[in-house]
């Protein structure tokens, strides 16, 4: 098996801890993006050949630079950047300010935008590469008092499906993967947050807010395992553009896919009358 070197944002816990983990026992080099170097001194210890710790803040987009290049310095290549760190935010429309909605979309898209751009460079050079999109089933479906989050996530997968026909011709392969419930601190008291509640949608958002705190620990999904796969998916011929993770998302982002087809076709008579009479369809380059 190929080494590879990785960068992964937000590697001190949950998702990027578990890749991490992953792509070092099997002989991989890792970049991780934390805030809190502190974090990772056991991963140091074991790994200190293979492992470098980098203090980064993923919604610094002006820092992304420096990031590939201590990669690119210590380890001479990149073979795979993983943009992992993220969280939510859970509120009505109404509830969640503009500062709030901003902060999520520097964290979930302007941040990854930066570091990929910065990435692409050594990427094409070598012609190869793979790009790897923490995204959620939040990024296919939406509902109800997460649409700061959702939109964050929404904004992404539109975002990379262009990157990944742009970047293809390079070699270089992007996979977003949509994870349903796994047992992360995504749900813990310190990272999920939730807007002031209003008298307009505290009934509403109740059973919702209730759910996301109190699945904290019991979430079906096996965050090791999923890095595994991950891992073996970066390391394959093969990569999938979107990858549910999870049977909750496998069977909940089939039925918005269902869903919406139907509604398609219900309505597609309607939708076709929109156009002028006679003037042939239209040809795109894609």
């Amino acid at each position: 098996m190929t080494t590879q070197t990785w960068i992964i944002t937000g590697a001190s816990r949950g998702f990027g801890r578990a890749l991490a983990e992953s792509a070092l026992a099997k002989g991989d080099r890792v970049v991780a993006a934390v805030r809190r170097p502190e974090s990772m001194t056991d991963l140091e210890a074991e790994y200190p050949d293979t492992f470098l710790v980098v203090k980064h803040d993923a919604r610094d987009t002006g820092a992304a630079a420096d990031l590939v290049r201590d990669a690119l310095d210590r380890f001479g290549q990149l073979d795979v950047l993983v943009n992992n760190a993220g969280r939510v935010l859970v509120g009505a429309v109404e509830e969640v300010g503009d500062a709030q909605l901003r902060e999520l979309m520097d964290l979930h898209l302007f941040g990854p935008a930066a570091l990929v751009r910065a990435a692409l460079p050594a990427m094409r050079e070598r012609g190869t590469g793979t790009i790897v999109q923490m995204s959620s089933q939040g990024g296919r479906m939406s509902f109800p008092g997460v649409s700061a989050y959702s939109a964050s996530k929404f904004a992404l997968e539109g975002w990379s499906e262009a990157l990944a026909g742009e970047v293809a011709p390079f070699g270089i392969r992007v996979m977003l993967v949509e994870p349903s419930r796994f047992r992360t601190d995504f749900n813990a008291g310190d990272v999920l947050e939730f807007a002031a509640a209003s008298e307009t949608y505290r009934d509403m958002l109740a059973p919702i807010r209730a759910d996301m705190a109190g699945v904290d620990g019991r979430q079906e999904g096996d965050p090791a395992r999923a890095a595994e796969i991950i891992v073996s998916i970066a390391h394959s011929d093969e990569v999938p553009l979107r990858l549910p993770l999870g049977r909750e998302a496998v069977e909940r982002i089939s039925g918005v896919y269902q869903r919406g087809l139907a509604e398609v076709e219900r309505w597609a008579d309607t939708a076709r009358s929109a156009d002028f009479e006679g003037v042939e369809a239209s040809v795109r380059p894609v």
